[in-house]
């Protein structure tokens, strides 16, 4: 095996490239072709992230709240606040938009005040009716309007929260779609193009300004938002990347080539989606700007050797031979450790992060052999390089900075170490003032209109993220008992107490209606049946709720009426306090239903998401120890020394350390966008450690095992490519910032930030360390070492002989 990737080995693969390049390049032809033909299978994801696996405990009881109570994300909101609602011109015109909306096939109910229903006793037959509360025939009547909001306010509470903000006098209607369509396409055709060209005339008519939201809404807006956001982040990576390579080299021969393999290797990762029949969510649609940051660094040190070589010899064939024979295994290995960075997220059991992390890894590795075939061939057809396209390996600002990294490689070993340390102990500080975010929108566009409705909502009636409490009585019908509702009233007035939620809706609230409406409207009698009450009461209640599609509380009771649910919301800026919020109402919950008669579980998608960060967190340690494990196994490969597998493992540690530290002193939190952080940084930080040892590990070879002379050649043929590519990928996750999603900024910059301490500490750390554990790194499996004893002179004795000569 360890011959397969011999220099002989490299040799016949350039060997091979450069005596086959018409089949080589007819090959690469045909793969894309049949890539792009996958394209048709490409698709949009239409439901949200979920990043639990689906055998969790959390999502298992989701699920089960979903079988019974069906979609919760099926509840699209229209608020209005305005002083003028109720006059004839403007009730008018919201009685049109909801009659619009109603009528579409999209939709199952809509709640509403100019249709709304009340209750009312109808003695003749033993039950309650619904009766509108509104008559339409006489809302040209400002006087009759006024009369309905007086009546609205102060005669009707089972409508407070859900339809109206007694204190601020906001209005709101409730528009339920079809579940079946919730997560289907046809949700997108209902919100772009009948509910928003429907408020947007309402607008223009009355020029009252409408707030919408709903998760069904939310979700379709801000997958409209992405898909807008992938062009801007291919056009934004290749243009920045592509300037980069030609300041790097000042050539358009050798930049236009680079352009052409990255956007080869779009296509592929668009054809990959398709063929593994991947949607394309949040995090898969960073993939195509990936290949380009990540395939340019591969450009730029393939291209770099070249003129390396050349300058040397001036041999275009022999330079080109060279390339592959030379950094073929070095630019594998950093391509492998790049593909583990991704590939670790497969250790995570989320479906969403397994997507992204196999189609991201595959892509790189194809990139790979893109490059090590096209680049060589392609630099075999164009003439040879001239003085002004090589004069990049002795520009003087580069060459100073270089010069003075060695030097402190050299005789500042300790500072180094001290300077290490302080950092380290500096970002051990920050860490612990990291703390977890439990927000659902934190990273939605807060500049788009509809993240701003999301907080008219929020501050209006407490809240959109729902919070869901399912009861099972354990036997049918068991719900419609006195006793169980009693037990739900306690449960709902431990919730109204807690600040960060809103009032809940239950049944409960329909009982204490009936009994309301029973004697006769009046909102005093809003409360529960005493049990002298409940035998007439209930019936009506039940009578009332039969086989009515306009059943107000349908959702809220199964078919079966065993099992009930209680759902309350809250400020997405409390999501940081579910764990606690749940305990509370756990520990009332235990209290009030016994555990022999009841079962009770809380879920909802504001819990699902905040359980899915915290998992997500439990997984990012084990990810990150999966990717030490492999990249230790992989350094094992190439020394057979456990303290080289140390040295590789440290100047990686400390960025993401640093990284961690400065999130905790910026509060940044950790959520699901800069978790993935750690995972992707060290597996693009890696590259430049294992790109220099595996240099070291060849110099070592033809240097007869001596250390420093290995190192320092080491860094004077790999430092200049490290650094280049380094601020390739620095600048090219930059623009990541470009995005309108916090997390997509957070992740853009974090990484960037990150992988500039990478380099540092590889160009600075990681020699120092070979050098002062040099007496102990050599390899004696793998290399022969001399028969006589050699004895290196010191730096400032190479120093003085250098002078000399």
């Amino acid at each position: 095996m360890i011959k397969w990737f011999s220099l002989g080995f490299w040799e016949l693969i350039a060997r091979v490239v450069l005596r086959n390049r018409i089949l080589m390049l007819s090959i690469i032809l045909v793969i894309t072709v049949l890539l792009a033909l996958q394209w048709k299978n490409i698709r949009f994801t239409q439901t949200e992230a979920n990043m639990l696996p689906d055998d969790n405990i959390v999502n298992v009881e989701y699920n089960a709240f979903l079988n019974k109570f069906g979609e919760e994300g099926n509840l699209v909101v229209i608020g209005i606040k305005d002083k003028t609602f109720f006059t004839p011109r403007a009730f008018k015109s919201w009685t049109k938009l909801m009659n619009s909306l109603k009528e579409d096939k999209a939709v199952d109910l809509v709640i509403s005040i100019n249709d709304l229903k009340k209750l009312q006793k109808n003695e003749s037959v033993e039950k309650f009716e619904l009766v509108p509360f509104v008559d339409l025939n006489r809302t040209t009547d400002k006087f009759y309007l006024e009369k309905i909001k007086k009546e609205l306010f102060n005669d009707l509470p089972f409508y407070e929260g859900l339809l109206f903000n007694k204190k601020s006098g906001t209005i709101r209607s409730a528009i339920y779609l079809d579940r079946k369509i919730v997560n289907t396409p046809a949700r997108k055709d209902f919100i772009l193009n009948k509910l928003v060209p429907a408020v947007e005339a309402f607008e223009a008519e009355t020029k009252i300004d409408l707030r919408v939201s709903g998760m069904p809404y939310i979700r379709t807006l801000n997958a409209q938002t992405i898909i807008g956001e992938i062009s801007i982040f291919i056009g934004a990576s290749l243009l920045v990347t592509s300037l980069l390579f030609f300041f790097f080299f000042r050539s358009f021969r050798a930049t236009l080539i680079s352009i052409i393999i990255v956007i080869i290797g779009v296509m592929w990762s668009f054809g990959f989606l398709g063929l593994l029949n991947y949607e394309i969510t949040v995090l898969t649609a960073l993939v195509p700007s990936l290949i380009i940051v990540i395939g340019i660094p591969n450009c730029i040190f393939l291209t770099n050797k070249y003129h390396q070589e050349y300058k040397v010899h001036r041999n275009k064939v022999k330079a080109l031979q060279r390339v592959t024979t030379k950094v073929g295994m070095a630019t594998l290995l950093t391509n492998v450790t790049t593909a583990i960075g991704f590939f670790t997220f497969i250790s995570s059991n989320n479906k969403l992060l397994i997507e992204f992390g196999n189609v991201t890894s595959i892509n790189i590795m194809a990139l790979f052999f893109l490059c090590i075939i096209v680049i060589p061939i392609f630099h075999s057809y164009i003439p040879a390089p001239k003085d002004r396209h090589i004069e990049h390996l002795d520009r003087g600002y580069v060459k100073s900075f270089m010069d003075w990294i060695l030097r402190n490689v050299k005789y500042n070993r300790f500072s180094i170490y001290v300077v290490a340390i302080s950092l380290l102990v500096i970002s051990i500080i920050g860490i612990y003032k990291m703390r977890i975010s439990g927000s659902i929108i934190e990273d939605m566009p807060k500049k788009e209109a509809f993240f701003q409705d999301i907080i008219f909502f929020e501050k209006e009636f407490d809240g959109v993220m729902p919070l869901e409490i399912m009861i099972d009585t354990k036997r049918k019908k068991g719900v419609m008992k006195l006793s169980t509702l009693k037990r739900m009233e306690e449960l709902e007035q431990t919730i109204d107490e807690i600040p960060e939620l809103s009032k809940p809706i239950s049944i409960v609230n329909l009982v204490k209606y009936s009994k309301q409406a029973y004697y006769n409207g009046n909102p005093d009698y809003y409360e529960l049946p005493t049990s002298q009450e409940q035998s007439f009461i209930l019936s009506y209640a039940k009578n009332a709720t039969k086989d009515s599609k306009q059943n107000l509380m349908k959702s809220y009771v199964d078919s079966t009426g065993q099992f009930a649910r209680i759902t309350t919301f809250m400020r997405d800026e409390n999501g940081d306090a579910i764990p606690k919020i749940e305990t509370e109402i756990r520990k009332e919950a235990d209290k009030i239903f016994p555990k022999n008669q009841y079962n009770v579980s809380i879920t909802g998608k504001a819990l699902v998401f905040q359980k899915g960060t915290n998992y997500l967190l439990d997984n990012l340690l084990s990810s990150l120890i999966f990717a030490f494990f492999l990249t230790a196994l992989l350094i094992g490969f190439m020394f057979r020394s456990f303290k080289m597998i140390l040295v590789s493992i440290i100047p990686n540690l400390l960025p993401l350390l640093l990284t961690a530290g400065i999130m905790g002193f910026f509060d940044i939190p950790l959520k699901p966008s800069t978790i993935l952080v750690f995972g992707i940084a060290f597996g693009l930080s890696v590259d430049d450690t294992v790109r220099f040892l595996a240099q070291y590990r060849e110099e070592l070879k033809k240097n007869n095992w001596k250390i420093r002379k290995s190192v320092y050649a080491t860094f004077n043929d790999a430092g200049l490519s490290m650094f280049y590519t380094s601020i390739v990928l620095f600048f090219g996750f930059s623009v990541f910032m470009l995005s309108s999603f916090g997390g997509t900024i957070a992740l853009g910059g974090l990484i960037s930030l990150t992988l500039l301490f990478g380099m540092l500490s590889n160009l600075m750390l990681l020699p120092a360390l070979v050098l002062t554990l040099n007496k102990t790194l050599a390899n004696e499996q793998e290399f022969i070492e001399p028969k006589i004893d050699i004895i290196e002179p010191s730096d400032e004795e190479i120093d003085n002989l250098e002078k000399k000569k």
